[in-house]
């Protein structure tokens, strides 16, 4: 992974011993690279994600996994050149640069790890059993790819769930710490570079041809299905996170819209407009130029370059007049992994802080809401039914 247990052992500040550590677990998505595995990532995702919004048995999967990735394969080979997602790469980038904000402060009492959801080999039981491995035992969970994360985020934690029951060996669980970090949809630090990126763009590429009033902005959040049976889907916080940044460019710029990016699935009702839907609406207003900015990802994949691709591509056959501008994720910007390893501070400090937890997993089962009468003798004075 990063370090090899025994330097890191060399390099730990005398303060710490070897328990007084915390692994940061940066959850993504992660991409396939190689055309081979399209079907198998494909089934993964419809296991985890469509599973909690689609009314489809799960004997389909497999079968539809395969006909989903012959669709992949044309899409991203044919008609994109044999397109290798730049997504694990990226999101690699992001954990070296986290890490090396964090150890300025923690030194190697902290060591950052990627999962990726749907990529060995870096799935979450894959890099939770090098974990445990090297001895860790306080986990800080932190999902990075999509920012409304609290669906996203849903999966990354039943899949460290499932990693943790498969992971158990005795009696006592060997993580005697545990936190996460939900989402950043309202850190004022991220929201105000997204606003800074988006002017700085309009600054040195639209700002001497055309007006603000005649410059559109579509702000990109992951799309959400409107019924999840049940699950918070993301669309509070997404659309809370467009709230914010808008409210920081509209007194320069009046025409802004919210763009979703749906995967459209038939059955599901998504979220309202879709990007493509939102740049026609503000050309309708009078733009003469659109920037596309995706606020709701923090790192690119095939949904914020292939998809906004084809958005902008459909546009350009219909609307020739208009200048489009794709922008990028925050990727590895300086700025975004510093203020990523300050969200994590706090979390890690509290793990270093808190009494170990001791979790038993015997006594997981012992306990029902209800008494028996059989243990009436030691608790009838401190409970009347």
């Amino acid at each position: 992974m990063v370090a090899s247990p025994e330097k890191t052992e060399q390099q730990a500040p005398p303060q710490f011993s070897r328990k007084d550590r915390v692994a940061v677990l940066l959850m993504g998505y992660g991409e396939v690279e190689s055309y081979e595995d399209f079907a198998n990532y494909n089934e993964q995702a419809l296991n985890l994600l469509t599973a909690k919004f689609a009314p489809v048995p799960t004997w389909i999967y497999p079968p539809l996994a395969k006909i989903l990735a012959m669709f992949d394969r044309h899409e991203w080979g044919h008609q994109h050149h044999d397109f290798i997602s730049p997504h694990n790469a990226i999101f690699e980038k992001q954990r070296a640069g986290i890490e090396k904000c964090l150890a300025e402060k923690w030194g190697s009492s902290i060591q950052v790890f990627k999962a990726f959801n749907f990529c060995a080999p870096f799935l979450p039981e894959q890099v939770l059993t090098e974990i445990k491995a090297q001895g860790f035992d306080k986990l800080l969970i932190y999902p990075l790819l999509v920012v409304d994360s609290i669906f996203t985020s849903g999966i990354a934690v039943e899949q460290v769930n499932k990693a943790l029951t498969n992971l158990v060996d005795g009696d006592e669980h060997w993580v005697k710490g545990q936190r996460y970090i939900p989402s950043f949809y309202n850190e004022p630090a991220y929201i105000d570079l997204m606003a800074r990126l988006v002017e700085e763009k309009i600054a040195t590429e639209l700002a001497e041809a055309y007006l603000p009033s005649q410059i559109g902005i579509v702000l990109m959040n992951h799309g959400c299905p409107h019924k999840a049976k049940g699950f918070t889907s993301g669309i509070t916080e997404s659309q809370a996170l467009y709230d914010l940044v808008r409210d920081k460019l509209i007194n320069r710029y009046p025409l802004i819209s919210v763009g979703w990016l749906n995967h459209d699935t038939p059955l599901i009702e998504w979220t309202q407009p879709d990007a493509k839907q939102a740049a026609t609406n503000l050309i309708e207003l009078g733009v003469k130029a659109v920037v596309f900015m995706p606020i709701g990802f923090a790192t690119e994949n095939h949904e914020t370059l292939l998809d906004v691709d084809h958005i902008i591509h459909a546009l350009e056959k219909q609307h020739s007049d208009v200048n489009y501008v794709q922008m990028a994720c925050v990727n590895d910007h300086a700025d975004f992994l510093k203020m990523a390893a300050e969200w994590a501070n706090p979390q890690i400090e509290a793990l270093l802080s808190e009494q170990a937890l001791a979790v038993n997993l015997h006594l997981a089962t012992h306990h029902h809401g209800h008494h028996h009468h059989d243990d009436h003798h030691h608790d009838d004075h401190h409970h009347h039914h």
